[in-house]
């Protein structure tokens, strides 16, 4: 072993060193010099700006990458972790924020998926595959129908169907990148139950998220990353929120959220008896001009189902939309674009971007109506919207044609924000505008927001995070199973309320 790695600071329980690793691409360095050391059977959080290089890092550990410099050792030994098979063989899993399951086979089916248990003459047993994959559900005290199809569970059923594909493996290191995304309330503490009991059995859990209200709650150490760089690794016992932040942005952020503008202005879009069957029971509602309404409720509710019916994204059954005062007829979302309604959807990745396409190719995409002459691009007008938004949104990339696959969470969502904003939309609907992305890049989506609202634009705004919604919003509606069911003034409603409303309880 070298001298570099008998040098490394770390007591006699850690299970994993990596030294000063260093990862390149082209244009930029991912990685420069970057340590991590961690104890067997403690929560080590990772944190960091996106672009800080927590994505890059847990990449080299579970073998997707190799880095260009550094050193790993795992369990004592010194390890090239060139394939994820590899880094799987030696005992290092990762869940992905996107689930890496096949809906339609069977929990058992997906939890032993190439290393199915075998019988006689070779034939798949499953009734051992079902056995073990009780017993590995049942070590979590999870109660999950082993031969129930993945596509029928909900999320959270999902998440804990991924850690026992990784402890069916024999993980003794497991990371988790922002396990917490699309978990309500409830879901998020046994979430954090099963965490505890995997931490009780020794396993090591690197976790990644955003939500540093979380990082308090469950992690025992917390390691920053700033820019590709090492800021430190502190006990979550001995440093507060605000230390952390000013560790991961490099700077006080202040207050989070804006202060709230103008009084709004005449209305934008009225919704009336918006219906449905089963999913949607007539809603009816309006957003002004200069106005941020917050749509409130837990999953489930219909708040993203209203959204795709306003937009045309889903059909409806009956009811009808306003905007401006006179009644459009949407049938699918290029009439809404046209009408001048425009949608950032919750899935970014999924709904929002051709992430094999450059910045510019995205931003111009859906503006080529207003781009082309005579059926040809004109590049010299592109060229300039592009520019021009890169410059009012701030997105951070070394070029317009720069893919948006190598953009952060953050960037990626201005890019889904201004390819709309080039039409000028008399309504934006953002469901869930800031999930995934770190707090520095929140802080100026929420300026952006306030910005349209205060040139005139029309904002409705889903959001499952309640300090996001209190903190933006003029006026909440509540949604309970497809039903508006409350409505409060921004400025003065509380956590209680809304959720007293949104659980279906009187208010």
């Amino acid at each position: 072993m070298t001298q570099s790695v008998r040098e490394m600071t770390c007591v006699n329980d850690c299970i994993l060193q990596m030294e000063r690793i260093t990862k390149r691409f082209p244009g930029v360095v991912a990685l420069s010099e970057v340590s991590l050391a961690c104890r067997k059977g403690e929560v080590h959080a990772l944190v960091g700006e996106n672009g800080a290089g927590k994505s890059t890092l847990v990449k080299i550990l579970s073998g997707a990458y190799l880095p260009d410099d550094g050193q790993i050792v795992f369990k004592g030994r010194e390890v090239e972790l060139d394939s994820p098979r590899r880094a799987q063989q030696l005992g290092i899993a990762i869940i992905m924020q996107e689930f890496n399951l096949l809906p339609y086979l069977t929990v058992q089916e997906n939890v032993f998926l190439g290393r199915e248990p075998r019988g006689w003459l070779g034939f798949i047993d499953t009734r051992e595959a079902a056995q073990r994959s009780r017993e590995l559900l049942h070590a979590m005290s999870v109660d999950i129908d082993v031969f129930e199809l993945v596509d029928r569970l909900s999320v959270a059923q999902r998440q804990f169907v991924e850690i026992a594909k990784a402890l069916s493996l024999g993980a003794d290191l497991l990371i988790m990148d922002e396990p917490s995304a699309t978990l309500t309330g409830h879901e998020l503490e046994y979430l954090f139950r099963v965490i505890n009991g995997l931490k009780e059995r020794g396993v090591t859990i690197i976790y990644i998220s955003h939500r540093l209200d979380e990082i308090f709650g469950i992690a025992d150490r917390v390691t920053v990353l700033k820019d590709g760089k090492y800021m430190g690794t502190r006990d979550v016992r001995d440093v507060t929120k605000s230390q952390l932040i000013r560790m991961m942005v490099g700077r006080e952020m202040g207050e989070a959220f804006p202060a709230r503008g103008t009084p709004a202005g005449e209305i934008v879009l009225k919704v009336r008896g918006l219906t449905r069957k089963g999913v949607l029971h007539s809603v009816s509602f309006e957003v002004r001009a200069k106005e941020i309404v917050g749509l409130a409720g837990l999953v489930g509710s219909g708040r993203t189902e209203l959204a795709r019916a306003i937009f045309g994204a889903d059909p409806i059954d009956s009811g009808q939309v306003e905007l401006q005062g006179k009644a459009v007829e949407i049938k699918r979302p290029h009439d809404a674009v046209e009408a001048g309604i425009v949608l950032v959807p919750e899935d970014r990745k999924l709904e929002g971007l051709v992430d094999i396409l450059s910045v510019r190719e995205n931003i111009g995409l859906p503006n080529l109506g207003l781009l082309q002459r005579w059926g040809f691009v004109r590049s010299r007008q592109e060229a300039a919207h592009v520019q021009e938004k890169i410059q009012q949104l701030d997105i951070r990339t070394y070029g317009p044609d720069q893919l948006a696959l190598n953009l952060s969470g953050g960037n990626q969502q201005k890019v889904v924000l201004g390819k709309w904003l080039v039409s000028a939309p008399k309504l934006i609907i953002l469901d869930e505008p800031t999930r995934g992305i770190d707090v520095g890049a929140k802080a100026e989506i929420y300026r952006l927001m306030r910005q349209l609202a205060e040139t005139g634009a029309a904002v409705l705004m889903i959001s499952s995070e309640l300090p996001e919604i209190l903190g933006m919003a003029d006026r909440i509606l509540v949604m309970h199973e497809g039903r508006l069911v409350a409505e409060f003034e921004g400025a003065r409603a509380t956590e209680e309320e809304i959720l007293t409303a949104a659980t279906g309880s009187a208010v």
